[in-house]
């Protein structure tokens, strides 16, 4: 086996294994980075491919544009329980 077969099967794996975090995650966040990390495994795909630009062009588009995006929209929808939100839920 050559070394770029081992590389695409390791990576290969890191692609799948993160795309499946991003859908059966709950948590928003954790699914965001999720994301994160199966964009930054495609961008290895196309190094190997010897296509730079195209590969650092999804690392500037895509993680750093999308994935920032996504950060800030589950930051500003979450929303924070108070103390009397959790008192009340406790007293009923």
């Amino acid at each position: 086996m050559t070394y770029e077969l081992i590389a695409f099967a390791l990576f290969a794996f890191v692609t799948l294994a993160s795309a499946l975090g991003v859908v059966l995650l709950v948590d928003p966040w954790h699914s965001a980075l999720m994301l994160g990390v199966t964009l930054v495994s495609v961008a290895v795909y196309y190094v190997m491919l010897a296509a730079e630009f195209v590969a650092m062009m999804q690392i500037l588009v895509y993680v750093g544009g999308v994935l920032i995006l996504i950060t800030f929209a589950v930051m500003l929808t979450q929303r924070e329980e108070t103390d009397a939100e959790t008192d009340e839920v406790v007293r009923t």
